[in-house]
């Protein structure tokens, strides 16, 4: 199972650059890189929720999930 974060689709569509969606975020340059980049481990609802609302989008918008196909 793969969880694919599409941040950086988002954030394109809305034109936003890293640094003005981390201030709106309240998150830091680096983390926010981290989530953009698919290297983190885990994501906290309350910035997933702010996520949403800054980029005016669903979860599911940004999260993209990939079944294993050697479960299948």
């Amino acid at each position: 199972m793969t969880i694919q974060i599409d941040l950086d689709v988002m954030m394109a569509k809305r034109k936003l650059r890293l640094k003005t969606l981390s201030e709106l975020v309240g998150i830091t340059e680096a983390n926010l890189s981290v989530l953009k980049n698919g290297k983190a481990k885990a994501v906290r609802f309350s910035t997933l929720e702010k996520l949403c609302e800054v980029l005016e989008c669903q979860p599911g918008d940004i999260l993209i999930y990939h079944p294993d196909e050697t479960n299948s």
